[in-house]
């Protein structure tokens, strides 16, 4: 698998969203299908099908995130020595030439794209566009 780029808060959102899982969820969906197995016949029983389709979710997403931290490339922007270029981890402000209007982005990892908080992810367009650009 390929390195997944993320910067050193992406990396510690993942890791809180891990933990958060691992002690928090896991343990509470386990006590939710015992509950649902003492009521009885599994067959005809809606809670234990929803904590069980719960629970795998909540596998697969410990699965997910603890393949990406395994592979993740933590980049710190900071230390990066740009040279005036546009790389992963910078913020850049982009003019529309026609209204002057002015948008601030954040070049971040896939899973820390947020356009709300003006974070795009590497792999889009503009990202794409911009990286290596004065």
């Amino acid at each position: 698998m390929s390195k997944v780029p993320l910067t050193i808060t992406g990396a510690e959102k993942l890791r809180a969203e891990l933990q958060e899982l691992k002690t928090v969820q896991r343990p509470a969906i386990v006590s939710a299908l015992a509950e649902a197995r003492s009521h009885g016949d599994l067959w005809e029983n809606a809670e234990y099908a929803a904590a069980k389709e719960r629970q795998s979710f909540i596998e697969g997403r410990i699965a997910e995130l603890e393949s990406k931290l395994a592979n993740a490339q933590i980049i710190n922007p900071a230390l990066l020595d740009a040279d005036g270029r546009c790389v992963f981890g910078a913020t850049v402000d982009l003019e529309d030439m026609a209204s002057g209007e002015v948008v601030t982005y954040q070049i971040v990892g896939d899973d820390e794209a947020d356009i709300k908080q003006g974070k795009i992810s590497i792999g889009s367009p503009l990202a794409r566009a911009l990286i290596g650009k004065h």
